[in-house]
């Protein structure tokens, strides 16, 4: 068996991107040079890789079987360009759920680079859904979500803890801030959107009150939410930490409410990059912050 890196690259590459021309503009070869060269990686296999629907291709039961095994192998050959096996350098990419992205990867960032100066990171602003799907794909090597998740292909740790925080223009709050389950039933909420780790702790929470929310707003920007609140156009729910500065000012005001808000932080890496120094690197920072998040600030 006479099989090459630069077919199993391009292989890998059609699996993340889903067609065959992006994997060859990405490889920079011509599109038929592709279809020949996945051709002959599946006679030199002895079995089909791909099934082609239009434009779109889709992995056979054996390649998505391999898939692991093929990017455990790229990822040795790329090492091998890196003698010093405990040098810290070279691309992160990163894919984060928005709260996380905006509020504690900046600082976690700033670490990093302060202690490893040679790492390229990068960061996808995702929702939850999103930030799976680009793990799984390998167009990000690792991840941070919000929300509860499974993959049977993909390890998922928690992190660190979170709370999601109910929030009004001052005039709309009930009496002392307190809401109570009846209140909350009749009030139109400005929510994130579905495939979102906030949405699905806030459909939790809500299901088991029995109590089906009068949505008025589903917007995938936390700012919006905010805003749209300060117009008095319903009740928000984000995380915490994104409010704390409104709050602060008084241009929204927190409400309590008998509802379980609280969610898990999580991360999520491919098997196969575990034991890689950016990997390894990045970890310790993240089990070096504090396990809970300080709401008080």
């Amino acid at each position: 068996m006479n099989i090459s890196l630069r077919q199993l690259r391009l292989f890998e590459a059609i699996a993340r991107l889903g067609r065959l021309t992006l994997a060859a503009d990405e490889q920079a070869i011509s599109q038929s040079a592709a279809s020949q060269s996945i051709r002959e990686l599946e006679r030199q296999l002895g079995y089909s890789l791909l099934q082609r629907q239009g434009r779109e291709v889709h992995l056979t039961e054996a390649a998505t079987q391999i898939l692991p095994r093929l990017r455990q192998m790229l990822l040795l050959a790329e090492s091998l360009q890196q003698p010093d096996q405990n040098r810290v350098a070279g691309p992160l990419r990163l894919a984060a759920s928005v709260t996380i992205a905006c509020y504690l990867l900046p600082d976690l960032l700033a670490q990093l680079l302060d202690r490893h100066p040679e790492v390229d990171p990068s960061v996808s602003i995702l929702n939850t859904d999103a930030v799976l799907e680009a793990l799984s794909k390998g167009q990000a090597h690792f991840g941070l979500i919000e929300g509860p998740a499974l993959h049977q292909e993909l390890l998922i740790e928690p992190w660190r803890s979170d709370e999601l925080a109910l929030f009004c223009h001052p005039e709309l709050a009930p009496d002392g801030n307190q809401a109570s389950l009846a209140w909350l039933a009749e009030q139109f909420w400005l929510v994130r959107e579905s495939g979102s780790g906030t949405r699905a702790v806030f459909d939790i929470a809500m299901q088991a009150q029995g109590i089906q929310p009068r949505i008025r707003l589903e917007m995938s920007r936390q700012e919006a939410i905010k805003r749209a609140a300060q117009a008095r156009l319903g009740i928000g729910v984000l995380s915490r930490l994104a409010v704390v500065e409104e709050v602060r000012t008084g241009a929204l005001c927190e409400l309590s409410s008998p509802l379980n808000l609280r969610r898990q932080f999580s991360w999520i890496c491919p098997v196969e990059r575990l034991e890689l120094p950016t990997t390894r690197a990045f970890l310790k920072l993240l089990k070096e912050s504090d396990s809970s998040i300080d709401n008080r600030r």
